[in-house]
């Protein structure tokens, strides 16, 4: 009995340790995506050669270059709408789009949420964050970009290259995935902006510029310096800050009048070390109301266009709106691009939406085709985006698994924008949407309409007018009227 007691607890103990290295496989997976290093950097430890990542051959075989066949194909794997030399109001479809593929959803993303483990490991993934396995994403990227037919892309940079136990590792490490991806690159793709990932780490978890300890601060600094540096090696045409630790959880604890200081005086040194390195490129804000924070500082476009005025960053920065950021802070995207656009501050669109029915950033593809109008006809008055575009800040969902769905949920998105720019292209060419604006306001069209326009009409003269008029006739808004020419377009 004694000996068949003990053979019982030798293979219970079996099954245990068997069922414990299992989990620990799932484990590192997830944290793998998370951006802790859970291989070494310099590969050691039996993690592969540092000079080559092992993949042979396609990493998407059997899908080809994805072209335009028009509305009438059925073909997942082609653009209907989208027709990038096709000339839209005085511009090819390409330079009104910019599109730009998303480094971190697209090859990072594995389909975890806050209630359930990853779905999706891609065939070229090998379950660790090390230099080769950033490489292998690398050229996966470059393949997806060229097969896709987009020329631009998008990156934070630890996403590209894993954290090192050192900041001067961690530089290495971006050094030398970023050699690779300026290789790829050639010289018709490069970024449509980068940016420095400081939200992840826990070293931010009080923030990051608005951080209470001055190390997390500088630390901060130093990291945003590299990832400016190599956008700018890149050829980038912008860079993005998003606060996403940048606010606070209560107010009891917080000096809030310290921190938007201390954030401005980084704002500050960043525009500074831009004209000394000699980038040209844009520096875009990324407004978010709250989460992960319960309050974060860049609310939205109105309390982030009050804080570059009051710190004098207005002329040194534009503004990037992720759609799904906008309905979060109680606004539409339309809403935004257009409080953006008419303060000069409409610079970049990261193309997302959210869903009506969950409360959280979801990150979904646009596929609304009235939303898209209403986009494009921001665009459209805004002139263009230029240096900025659209960058594809969304996900597959959770239960969309097959590498051909990366394909397909793209080209549903580009397709979707390129209907929204016909559909503005219509309403223009018909008129009627801009002249019942203009004969709602035509009375400032007056001689007193256009003193008051022109800040010359004093509440003296304003009284007078009133008596002289007598109570006014107010015509409808036709707002039924004018949803009715718009529906009319799409």
């Amino acid at each position: 009995m004694g000996l068949m007691y003990r053979e019982k607890k030798m293979l219970k103990m079996k099954a245990i340790l068997l069922l414990l290295v299992c989990l620990n496989v799932g484990l590192l997976s997830v944290i793998a995506d998370s951006g802790v290093q859970t291989c070494p950097a310099n590969l050691e430890a039996g993690c592969g050669g540092a000079d080559s990542d092992g993949w042979e051959g396609e990493f998407f075989p059997g899908i080809p270059k994805i072209k335009y066949e028009g509305p009438s194909s059925k073909n997942p794997l082609a653009y209907k709408y989208y027709n990038a030399n096709e000339e839209i109001l005085g511009k090819k479809m390409k330079d009104w789009m910019r599109f730009s593929v998303a480094f971190w959803h697209t090859f990072r993303g594995t389909g975890g949420d806050p209630f359930g483990a990853p779905t999706k490991v891609w065939p070229w993934e090998d379950g660790t964050n090390s230099l080769a396995m950033a490489k292998r994403r690398m050229r996966a990227n470059f393949e997806f970009i060229n097969k896709l037919g987009v020329d631009r892309w998008c990156f934070h940079d630890r996403d590209i290259a894993p954290d090192g136990k050192t900041l001067a590792e961690s530089n290495s490490n971006l050094d030398e995935v970023v050699a690779l991806a300026k290789e790829l690159q050639g010289s018709h793709v490069k970024p449509l902006w980068g940016t420095a990932q400081l939200f992840m780490h826990p070293r931010y978890m009080h923030g990051a510029a608005t951080s209470s300890e001055v190390g997390v601060y500088a630390y901060a600094a130093a990291q945003v310096k590299k990832a400016m540096e190599v956008t700018h090696y890149l050829g980038g045409e912008n860079f993005v800050f998003w606060g996403g630790r940048e606010g606070y959880q209560s107010l009891l604890n917080t000096n809030m009048e310290r921190e938007l200081d201390h954030m401005a005086a980084f704002l500050k040194a960043a525009v500074d070390y831009k004209k000394k390195i000699g980038f040209n490129g844009t520096l875009l804000i990324e407004p978010k109301p709250q989460e992960p924070t319960k309050h974060q500082y860049d609310w939205d476009v109105a309390t982030t266009g009050s804080f570059l005025r009051k710190y004098g960053l207005s002329d040194e920065f534009k503004i990037n709106i992720e759609c799904n950021h906008a309905t979060l802070s109680g606004h539409s995207c339309h809403h935004e691009l257009e409080t953006a656009r008419i303060n000069g501050l409409l610079g970049n669109i990261d193309a997302n939406t959210g869903d009506p029915q969950i409360g959280w950033d979801t990150d979904q593809f646009l596929t609304d085709i009235s939303e898209a109008t209403l986009v494009m006809l921001s665009v459209v008055r805004n002139g263009g985006l230029a240096p900025g575009g659209f960058n594809f800040d969304a996900k597959l969902r959770r239960e969309s698994t097959d590498v051909e769905d990366l394909f397909i949920a793209h080209i549903l998105g580009m397709d979707t924008l390129a209907r929204g720019l016909c559909n503005v292209a219509k309403l223009l060419e018909d008129g009627s949407l801009d002249e019942l604006v203009r004969k709602r306001y035509q009375s400032f069209d007056s001689e007193t309409g256009a003193a008051i326009e022109a800040g010359r009409a004093d509440f003296d003269m304003l009284e007078k007018k009133a008596m002289e008029w007598g109570e006014p006739s107010v015509p409808s808004a036709k707002q039924e009227l004018a949803e009715m020419i718009f529906q009319s377009s799409l």
